[in-house]
């Protein structure tokens, strides 16, 4: 099955009606705010649409060891293969629109009700288009590069002389260790660290960075910034947890860059309500 084909009839016809040089009377659709939208403009690119993916998937059984720290590879997996899926929704969507790009990108993974095994995963972000359809600004493979940055960070990086190439993501699914009867009660009235949940939950974390760090290698990057590590246990129980990294892949537009040229980035102070 083709990619096209993974995407609903209804936003096919969505996608037809977005601004783009075969339809200058279109509209554009995106989720920047007023400041991120003229930052975007700036950095010489124009806003296309709003660009969803989306993918319900059932993540499958696995048994552990009850006194062993050790990764849940086949849900390690089953995470890693339903983002994937709704990025390259989305990254079709994008491709369908002629965006060179997509920023703001936000993954949302949620639990739906009827089945506790049933996840949903979206992926969602803003299509845009350089405004001289440069060619140097595609992704890997001449498709669409993916970013989470803002527009305001997406601005700052052009600036700087960087370019987004890809959002790269690592997930590690562990199972901690639970602790023999005889142990609880012993420490249960000391002040002692409980090392085989320290390390169960260092090893997870390294495991997630590392395969994101990979993801970036393999892109070829120079280096991965807006790094976000998510934890979370997606109601598989309370010593079964996931850590979840993520950022966006970067590379300088030149060759080489000289630091003296970089100019200063703007303080940008935000109100919490």
């Amino acid at each position: 099955m083709s990619a096209q084909d993974d995407i609903p009839q209804h936003a096919l016809e969505r996608l037809k009606g977005l601004r783009g040089a075969g339809n200058p009377d279109g509209v554009f659709t995106s989720d920047f705010s007023v400041n991120e939208f003229l930052l975007v403009r700036k950095a010489g690119f124009e806003p296309i649409g709003l660009c969803v993916g989306s993918c319900i998937y059932q993540v499958g059984i696995q048994f552990s060891q009850w006194s062993k720290n050790q990764e849940l590879t086949r849900l390690s997996q089953a995470m890693y293969d339903a983002r994937e899926l709704a990025m390259n929704r989305m990254r079709t969507e994008a491709q369908d629109m002629g965006a060179d790009g997509i920023v703001g990108v936000r993954l949302e993974v949620k639990r739906l009700e009827w089945d506790r095994r049933v996840l949903e995963f979206v992926a969602i972000g803003t299509g845009i288009v350089h405004a001289q359809s440069h060619p140097g600004f595609k992704g890997q493979g001449g498709k669409p590069f993916t970013s989470d940055l803002s527009g305001q960070d997406f601005w700052t990086l052009l600036h700087a002389g960087y370019r987004p190439i890809e959002l790269v993501m690592g997930s590690c699914v562990y199972h901690v260790a639970h602790r023999g009867l005889w142990s609880a009660l012993a420490n249960s009235i000391r002040n002692v660290e409980l090392t085989n949940f320290s390390q169960a939950l260092y090893d997870a974390r390294e495991i997630a960075m590392e395969r994101m760090q990979d993801e970036a290698h393999r892109a070829g990057a120079e280096s991965v910034v807006g790094v976000d590590l998510h934890e979370g246990s997606h109601g598989w129980g309370g010593h079964i947890i996931e850590f979840f990294a993520v950022g966006t892949a970067v590379k300088p537009i030149s060759a080489e860059i000289d630091p003296s040229t970089i100019p200063d980035p703007m303080l940008v102070l935000s109100v919490n309500t």
